[in-house]
Formats: structure tokens, C-alpha cells, sequence
């Protein structure tokens, strides 16, 4: 009768780790991207349309002025600029220097979108607008209104806060630029050094290759 030896088949670090929290890194990943990229767009295509309309008088009649986003205030432009930086830059730092630069992409977000809920009242530009057409640096705009605008700009400002807060609260499972190749490179060369001796235990193979040399891949080199 034959006899099967019970010798413990180390897993794989990731295996150990569990899949649904990779799983749940690439979802994150990929909403964060989503998020940041529409958020960032929506901003930028917003500030440029009308947010304020009215009439300012001219010589005895009126004359209808109106101001975009941009003349309302620059702040969400900026901001979302700012964002889309930061949303790349998170791929290229990692720990400390990643943590930073979600909380960045946030506070983007966050800026924007107050900036763009001040400006939906904001009723300065049009008066600069209004004196500027009549010639009368008192002039005050007529029949003030406000358009839908700054709310969608508020939106996507929002959108890009949320992708810092998954920045923040996922990033740390997330690639980094040239990880995989620093990574790789640096186990294989040293094995091509040391005669195949150096086990990564992330590397399946690896582990196999190790039993088979009769060595103990579990143990600290």
C-alpha cells in the first residue's frame, strides 16, 4: 500500500491575500478613473456656458448682458485642471507620496464644487458686465437670473471629489508606473547571479521550482 506524504503546497502571497480584495482594487481603479475623467470634463465644458442673465439700461432703454463661468468665477477651472494632474500623478508615486496626492485630487473636487454653488447667486459679474455696456460704474443689472449651469458644474466637481476619496480609501492597492517591471526585474537578475536561488513568492513557478530543489520557499532569504 502506498503512502502520501502530507507536505504542506505553500500558496501564493496573493492567493493568501484573497481575490475579492484585488477585485476589489480594480473595481476602484477603474470608478476612480471614470469619475475623475467625466467629473474634470463636465467642470471644464460647464464654466463655459451662460450662468447669469439680465438687462442693463442704456440710454433710456436696456440691453440684455449675460456671464459665463468663467466670469463668474475661475476657481472650478482651475481646480479641475488641478484634479485631472493630480489623477495621473496618483500612478506615479506610491505610500506616503500617493496618500498626498488623493488628498489633493479631493480637495480639488471639494473647492470646485463650492466655488460653482457660491457663484449660482452671485450676481457680480453681471454688474461688471452692466457697467461696463452703459458706461456707469454704478449700474446694477435688471431682472437678475441664474441658469442651471453652476448646479451641473457643482455635479462634476463632486465627481471628481469622489474619485479622491477612492483614491484615498483604495489607492494603496493600486499599480504604480514601472512597478511591475522594477518588480520583476529585480528577482530575476538576482537569481541569474546567485545560480536560480532567489525565490518570489508572488511567482508560482518559483514556489514550485523551490520544492523542487528540495528547498523551503516559506523561509526568509
Amino acid at each position: 500500500m502506498g503512502y502520501v506524504s502530507a507536505v504542506p503546497v505553500p500558496q501564493p502571497r496573493a492567493a493568501r491575500a484573497g481575490v475579492p480584495a484585488a477585485s476589489a482594487g480594480r473595481r476602484s481603479l477603474a470608478v476612480a478613473l471614470l469619475l475623475g475623467a467625466l467629473g474634470a470634463t463636465v467642470v471644464l465644458l460647464s464654466s463655459g456656458q451662460t450662468w447669469a442673465e439680465g438687462v442693463a439700461a442704456v440710454g433710456g432703454g436696456t440691453v440684455p448682458v449675460e456671464a459665463d463661468g468663467g466670469a463668474v468665477t475661475g476657481v472650478p477651472t482651475a481646480l479641475a485642471v488641478v484634479g485631472l494632474a493630480a489623477l495621473v500623478a496618483v500612478f506615479a508615486v506610491r505610500r506616503t507620496g500617493r496618500a498626498l496626492v488623493s488628498g489633493l485630487l479631493a480637495l480639488s473636487g471639494a473647492g470646485a464644487a463650492l466655488a460653482a454653488y457660491l457663484g449660482a447667486s452671485d450676481s457680480d459679474a453681471l454688474n461688471a458686465e452692466a457697467a461696463r455696456i452703459s458706461g456707469d460704474t454704478a449700474a446694477a443689472v435688471q431682472s437678475l437670473t441664474h441658469t442651471a449651469w453652476p448646479y451641473v458644474t457643482t455635479a462634476g466637481a463632486v465627481l471628481i471629489l469622489l474619485a479622491g476619496l477612492l483614491a484615498l480609501r483604495f489607492g494603496s492597492r493600486w499599480p504604480a508606473m514601472g512597478g511591475r517591471y522594477e518588480r520583476a526585474g529585480a528577482p530575476r537578475s538576482a537569481a541569474r547571479r546567485g545560480g536560480g536561488g532567489t525565490v518570489d513568492p508572488d511567482r508560482p513557478e518559483d514556489l514550485w521550482k523551490a520544492l523542487d530543489r528540495g528547498e523551503d520557499p516559506t523561509r526568509e532569504a
